[in-house]
């Protein structure tokens, strides 16, 4: 066996209507419908059926804040080019979300802010696919400040 790639993230949220204002009117993930009468989205960039699926579950304790088990972050990646990640910082301040986090990792450069129900996201844009297709191992390079 051999994944293809990693098709979706699923995520249980507070308010389906914060997380859509955030993954769908900020981000711009496009809703491709609903299920669980209304308390459930699925949503895609365009790239398959869904990459994410919300599921409104209430008042549930959300993801405990600093290092634990489970889920880090995602990363979603928003464009080619060091252009569109600084539009995107500017977008991000504009609607009021908190960067918490910029980094340059060799073979991607990285805004970090966290989704409504404080689950980490990574925004990022590829460096040139020449970096990590000449020295595959620049993946571990040392993670460097970003500035923008």
């Amino acid at each position: 066996m051999k994944a293809h790639y990693l098709g979706h993230v699923v995520f249980y949220v507070k308010d389906l209507k914060w997380s859509l204002a955030f993954y769908r009117d900020l981000l711009g993930f496009q809703e491709v419908g609903r299920i669980f009468d209304g308390k459930a989205a699925a949503l895609t960039s365009g790239r398959t059926h869904h990459e994410l699926l919300l599921i409104e579950v209430g008042a549930a304790p959300g993801p405990p804040p600093g290092r634990r088990l489970g889920l880090y972050h995602i990363g979603i990646k928003i464009g080619d080019s060091l252009d569109e990640l600084r539009a995107a910082k500017r977008e991000l301040e504009r609607a009021g979300v908190a960067i918490t986090g910029m980094s340059d990792h060799t073979v991607s450069q990285s805004l970090y802010l966290a989704d409504p129900d404080g689950n980490e996201v990574e925004l990022y844009v590829d460096a040139d696919e020449s970096v990590w297709k000449n020295n595959p191992a620049a993946v571990m390079s040392a993670i460097k400040p970003l500035r923008l």
